[in-house]
C-alpha cells in the first residue's frame, strides 16, 4: 500500500469510526456481573441486595472450579454442572438513549436463561448453545438506575459430555437509531466469481421503528484486504413504520483475490443508512470471494481446484477453562491443529461462539457447522416445545449469524439422531423443516445431516439433504451406492483412543483389548468396537477417491465422555463410579493441549512435505532389560533405520498397497531387546535421510522447566499464556515417568486461570495453586488482568530444581 492510500485508509477508518459511534454503539457487558449459585426468590428487583453475592466476570463456567464428584457422572465430566444460578449487573443507560433502540446481544447461556429488566421478564429462551437478542429499550430507566438479572438453569438441560453452566459466552448492548440494519441482517454472496470479475449481493434488511413511513438510502462500499475502497453503490426504498424492508444491490469487483486455505483474503462491506441525507446507522461486515464444490466422484473443490477435508472435531470446552468462552484459549486450540496439518474444523455437536467463526475465516479453516447434536433435551427441547417454532427461530439465529463467512463451507442440521434416521415419530418431517429452514435464510451453501446407522439409509433420508455424512467404519457405503450423485464426507473418523505418554504390554490383539489400568496404551492400535484406528480412515480414502476427507473425534481432549472408562464400563471391569474417568481419550491431543503420540502420526500423513520423524515410545523400562520392547516410528518419509545404542535394527519401510493399514503409514519394529541407553531413527524419502530423532533413558528428575507459549500479554483480563511444566534429569534429559506435585507462586498482577496434566484419572481441582505431573509434564495456564507490569511465574518441587518465568502484561 503505497503513502496516498494508506492516508486514504486511516482517514476512512477514522471517518468509519467516528461514524459508527454517532450511529450506532456495540458495549461489552462482561465485567462486574453479580453471580448466586442456587435457588432465589425472583432477585430480580432493582433494590434487591446482592452485595453478598459472589462478584464475577463473564463468560463464566459455575462449575469448572468447583471440586469433582468423585463417584459422579463421568459422561459429563463428574463436575456439579446440574443447577440454577442468577446474574445480576448495573447497566448504564444515559439519557441520550431515550430516542434510541438498545438491544442486547447474548452469544449463548446454558442453558434456559429468562431475562429480566428492572424486575420485570423482558425475554427467554431455552437452547443454550444458540445466540440471540432482545429489544429492552421499553423497560429501561433513562438516566436513571437499571438493573439485569439473568437466571439460568441446566437441571432439564441433557448431555453426553459436560456442558457447563451459565452464561459463558459474551454480552453486547448495541444502541441504534429507531431506523437500522437488523442484527445480522445482512447477507452477502458472491453468485458469479470468474478469474477477471466478481460479482458481490448484499442484501441488507433494514427496520423502521417509527411511526411513519420513511424513504430511506442505503450506501454500500466494499474494500479491499488491504483496506483500498474498491466499489460503491446506493439503493432508495420507501419503508412503512414498523416495518423492515429488504435493500439488495450487486457491485462487481475486477480481478478478485479468493479466499482458501493458504490464502484467506477477507474483505469488507460498510453499510450506512441514510435518512435526509444524513448517516444514521452504519454497519461493517466481512466476507470472503470463493467457490465451494461437491463433486460425486472426485470430491470437494474449493476455488476450483481440489482439496482433501483434514478436520478435526471440537467440542466447546477448554479443558481446565471448562466452557467460558476465551479468545485466546479458542485461537490457541486452532493453532495446534493447524500444525498437524488440520485445515477444517467441525463444531461438533452445537452452535459455536461466534469468535470460533472469525478466527477460521483469519487462519484459513473451512467449517462443517453443525446446530444440533440430537432433537431432544440435548437441544433443550422439552415436552412441551413446539418444534417448529423452535426450529424457526434457532435455525434462523444459526444462519443469519454465521452465513457471510467464508470459512463455512456446509451446514449440518444434526449429529446420530437415530429417530430421524429410521423416520420415528415423524422423524422424515422434523428433518424436512430443520433442511427447509436452512435453505430459507442461505440457498449458498450445501445441508446435511450426520448418519450413523448405516442401513437406515435403506429408507433414503438423504433424499431430503445435499452430501453423504457419515461417522466411522465405512458407513457411507450403502448410502454411497444407494444414491452415487452426492459426495461423502466422513464426519467423524476414528474414535482412536490412548493417553499421553502411557505405554502398555503386550501390544493388544484387537482394538477394544482395554485392561484394568484405567489408562489406554499410547500405541494408538485401541478403539471403541463402533470405531477405528486412524490409518483405517486414511488408507479408504486413498482407495475412494470420492470421499471429501475426514473429520477426526477428536481434535483435543475434552470434559466428559471417558470411553472406554466411564461408569458402565468399570463397573464392568468389578469396580464402582468412583474409578469412572472424568475426560475423553478420543484426542489427538490431551485435555491441556500437550501432542500425544497419535499427533505426529497425523502430520506424518497430512503434511507430507514437512520433513519429521517422532518415535515411541519412551526409553525407560527399568526391570524389563533383555524384555522385547515394540519400537514406532511416524515419518512423512518412506523407510526408517532404527539404532539402539549404536546397534542398527534394520530399515523398515511403509508398504502403500497392504491391505493392513498400520503397515501403509507406520514403521514398525516389533522385536526390539530393552537395553538402556538412546534409541534412534533415520527417516528416509527416495533413499535420501530427511530427519533423524533420538530418545535417550533418563536418570531420576533433578530440575524442573518451564516453557511458556507466550511471554507478552494484553492487559485485557482476557488474555492468556500457557506455561508447559517438565521433569528433567542431571543431564538435560525429559523424565518421562516423572510424577511430582508442583507448587505455583506469583509475583505481580494475573492469576492462575487453570492447572491440568492431561491425566484422565485426575481429580484434582482446575483452579489451584499446585498440580501434579503426569508422565512428566502438567500444564499451568495464567491470565492476565488489566494492570501492565512485568510479573514471576515459580514452580517448585520437593527435591527438584525450581525454575521460574517472566511475563509482560501491556
Amino acid at each position: 500500500m503505497n503513502l496516498n492510500t494508506l492516508i486514504k485508509f486511516l482517514t476512512l477508518v477514522f471517518i468509519g469510526v467516528s461514524t459508527l459511534a454517532q450511529t450506532r454503539e456495540q458495549t461489552s457487558l462482561n465485567q462486574d456481573w453479580k453471580f448466586f449459585k442456587g435457588t432465589q426468590d425472583l432477585p430480580t428487583s432493582v433494590d434487591f441486595d446482592d452485595s453478598s453475592w459472589e462478584t464475577i466476570r463473564i463468560p463464566h463456567d459455575w462449575a469448572i472450579g468447583e471440586n469433582f464428584i468423585i463417584d459422579g457422572n463421568g459422561d459429563t465430566g463428574k463436575l456439579p454442572w446440574k443447577a440454577e444460578g442468577w446474574y445480576r449487573k448495573l447497566l448504564d443507560i444515559p439519557n441520550s438513549y431515550k430516542d434510541k433502540k438498545v438491544i442486547l446481544v447474548f452469544d449463548g447461556i446454558m442453558a434456559f436463561p429468562e431475562i429480566y429488566i428492572n424486575g420485570e421478564l423482558v425475554g427467554k429462551w431455552d437452547y443454550g448453545y444458540s445466540s440471540f437478542y432482545l429489544d429492552i429499550t421499553e423497560h429501561l430507566h433513562f438516566g436513571g438506575k437499571n438493573v439485569i438479572t439473568i437466571h439460568a438453569d441446566t437441571r432439564k438441560h441433557d448431555s453426553r459430555w459436560y456442558p457447563g453452566g451459565g452464561i459463558f459466552r459474551k454480552i453486547q448492548m448495541l444502541v441504534t437509531n429507531p431506523i437500522h440494519v437488523n442484527v445480522w441482517g445482512t447477507q452477502i454472496t458472491t453468485p458469479i466469481i470468474k478469474p477477471n470479475y466478481a460479482n458481490v449481493t448484499i442484501n441488507s434488511s433494514i427496520v423502521n421503528e417509527t411511526k411513519q413511513l420513511e424513504i430511506i438510502k442505503a450506501e454500500y462500499i466494499i474494500y479491499s484486504p488491504s483496506g483500498e475502497e474498491l466499489r460503491k453503490g446506493f439503493i432508495e426504498h420507501k419503508i412503512l413504520s414498523e416495518k423492515s424492508k429488504d435493500f439488495e444491490i450487486t457491485l462487481q469487483l475486477s480481478n478478485p483475490l479468493l479466499w482458501d486455505t493458504e490464502n484467506p483474503y477477507l474483505y469488507s462491506v460498510i453499510t450506512n443508512v441514510y435518512k435526509n441525507d444524513r448517516i444514521i446507522d452504519t454497519q461493517k461486515i466481512t466476507f470472503g470471494i470463493r467457490t465451494i464444490q461437491f463433486t460425486p466422484d472426485d470430491g470437494l473443490y474449493l476455488n476450483h481446484k481440489r482439496i482433501q477435508l483434514k478436520g478435526v472435531n471440537l467440542h466447546s470446552d477448554f479443558g481446565p477453562l471448562g466452557v467460558a468462552f476465551n479468545y485466546r484459549a479458542m485461537e490457541r486450540q486452532l493453532e495446534i491443529m493447524k500444525s498437524m496439518g488440520v485445515n477444517a474444523i467441525r463444531n461438533s455437536h452445537n452452535v459455536a461462539a461466534p469468535e470460533l467463526l472469525e478466527l477460521c475465516d483469519n487462519m484459513g479453516l473451512l467449517v462443517f457447522n453443525e446446530i444440533f447434536d440430537k432433537y431432544d433435551a440435548k437441544a433443550d427441547i422439552t415436552d412441551t416445545t413446539d418444534f417448529d417454532e423452535f426450529a424457526h427461530r434457532n435455525i434462523r439465529n444459526f444462519v443469519e449469524r454465521d452465513r457471510n463467512h467464508p470459512c463455512v463451507f456446509i451446514w449440518s442440521v444434526g449429529n446420530e439422531i437415530g429417530d430421524v434416521q429410521w423416520n420415528i415419530d415423524n422423524g422424515f418431517k422434523k428433518l424436512h423443516t430443520m433442511v427447509n429452514y436452512v435453505r430459507k435464510y442461505d440457498h449458498s451453501r450445501p445441508v446435511t445431516l450426520v448418519c450413523d446407522n448405516m442401513e437406515s439409509a435403506s429408507l433414503r433420508h438423504f433424499e431430503y439433504y445435499d452430501i453423504h455424512s457419515w461417522n466411522y467404519g465405512r458407513r457411507y457405503r450403502l448410502a454411497r451406492q444407494l444414491e452415487p450423485n452426492k459426495s461423502v464426507i466422513i464426519s467423524e473418523s476414528a474414535s482412536t483412543v490412548s493417553t499421553r505418554g502411557f505405554y502398555e504390554f503386550p501390544l493388544p490383539k484387537e482394538k477394544t483389548n482395554f485392561t484394568r489400568s484405567l489408562q489406554v496404551s499410547s500405541y494408538d492400535l485401541n478403539a471403541p468396537e463402533w470405531a477405528e484406528m486412524a490409518d483405517d480412515d486414511f488408507m479408504w480414502q486413498q482407495d475412494e477417491p470420492y470421499v471429501a476427507g475426514e473429520f477426526v473425534w477428536t481434535g483435543f481432549d475434552y470434559l466428559g465422555e471417558p470411553t472406554p472408562y466411564n461408569n458402565a464400563a468399570v463397573k464392568l471391569l468389578g469396580m464402582t463410579d468412583k474409578e469412572a474417568s472424568r475426560s475423553s481419550y478420543f484426542g489427538i491431543v490431551d485435555l491441556v493441549g500437550i501432542p500425544k503420540d497419535r499427533y505426529y502420526l497425523y502430520k506424518s500423513y497430512w503434511k507430507p512435505d514437512d520433513n519429521m520423524v517422532h518415535i515411541l515410545p519412551h526409553w525407560n523400562w527399568q526391570g524389563k532389560e533383555g524384555d522385547t520392547i515394540p519400537v514406532f516410528a511416524y515419518t512423512n518419509g518412506d523407510c526408517g533405520e532404527l539404532f539402539v545404542n549404536g546397534k542398527s535394527y534394520g530399515k523398515q519401510c511403509k508398504k502403500p498397497a497392504s491391505k493392513n493399514s498400520v503397515e501403509r503409514f507406520r514403521l514398525i519394529w516389533n522385536n526390539v531387546v530393552y537395553s538402556p541407553g538412546n534409541i534412534k531413527v533415520v527417516a528416509y524419502k527416495n533413499e535420501k535421510a530427511i530427519a533423524e530423532e533420538t530418545i535417550k533413558t533418563a536418570e531420576e528428575p533433578f530440575s524442573l522447566k518451564l516453557s511458556p507459549n507466550r511471554t507478552t500479554l494484553k492487559a485485557n483480563g482476557e488474555d492468556l499464556s500457557y506455561i508447559l511444566v517438565e521433569a528433567y534429569d542431571k543431564h538435560g534429559v525429559l523424565n518421562p515417568l516423572a510424577n511430582n506435585k508442583i507448587e505455583i507462586s506469583i509475583e505481580g498482577n494475573v492469576q492462575i486461570a487453570g492447572v491440568g496434566n492431561g491425566n484422565p484419572q485426575s481429580f484434582e481441582p482446575f483452579q489451584t495453586n499446585h498440580v501434579n505431573l503426569f508422565y512428566g509434564k502438567a500444564m499451568v495456564i495464567i491470565k492476565s488482568n488489566q494492570e501492565k507490569g512485568i510479573v514471576k511465574i515459580k514452580v517448585n518441587s520437593n527435591n527438584l530444581k525450581s525454575d521460574s518465568v517472566s511475563l509482560t502484561i501491556n
